[in-house]
C-alpha cells in the first residue's frame, strides 16, 4: 500500500533538460520547479566544460532536487528516457549489484555511478514520479529548460 503523505507536504513540478556539443563535450544542465499550489517558479541552470549529455540530463535532476529543502512530492518532467527508466526500473537492481550492470554473466561498472548514487539519496528523500515528454516537440517548459541548457553549454564553447 503506497504511503500518504500530508497534505501539508507541498507539491512541485520538476522540468528538466540537459545539452551536450559533442559527447563528451562541452554541456549545460536546466530545471524549472514550480509549486503546484502557488504557482511559483524557480529556474536553475549549470554546466560543464567536458561531459556528456546523459550526465546533463541526470545532474538537471539532481540540481532540482538538491533546491528542495524538505520532503516534497514531486513530479519529474523529462524529455530523457535514461532519466526515467534508470529511476523507476533499472536503479533497484543496479543497486542490488553494488552499482553495476550485468552484462552477460559478469557484472561491468556502471556508467555516470556518481551521479546515480546522487540522485539515489535524493529519491529517497521525496515521493517523485516521472512524466516522459517528447523533446523539441513545442513542449514550453522543455523548451525552456532547453534554452537553459544550451546558454549553460554556451559558455564553455558549445553550439550556438
Amino acid at each position: 500500500m503506497p504511503e500518504i503523505l500530508p497534505t501539508s507536504v507541498p507539491e512541485v513540478l520538476l522540468f528538466t533538460d540537459g545539452a551536450c556539443s559533442g559527447n563528451p563535450g562541452p554541456g549545460g544542465w536546466g530545471c524549472i520547479l514550480r509549486h503546484v499550489k502557488t504557482g511559483t517558479e524557480k529556474e536553475l541552470s549549470g554546466g560543464d566544460a567536458s561531459t556528456t549529455n546523459n550526465q546533463m540530463e541526470l545532474q538537471a535532476v539532481i540540481s532540482g532536487l538538491q533546491a528542495l529543502t524538505r520532503p516534497t512530492r514531486v513530479r519529474i518532467v523529462t524529455d530523457s528516457s535514461y532519466v526515467q527508466k534508470g529511476c523507476t526500473e533499472w536503479l533497484p537492481g543496479w543497486k542490488r549489484n553494488g552499482f553495476r550492470r550485468k552484462e552477460g554473466k559478469s557484472f561491468k561498472p556502471l556508467k555516470n555511478e556518481e551521479f546515480w548514487r546522487q540522485l539515489d539519496d535524493l529519491l529517497a528523500r521525496h515521493r517523485v514520479t516521472f512524466e516522459l515528454v517528447k523533446g523539441h516537440a513545442g513542449h514550453p517548459e522543455n523548451e525552456r529548460c532547453d534554452e537553459l541548457a544550451v546558454a549553460e553549454s554556451q559558455k564553455f564553447g558549445g553550439r550556438q
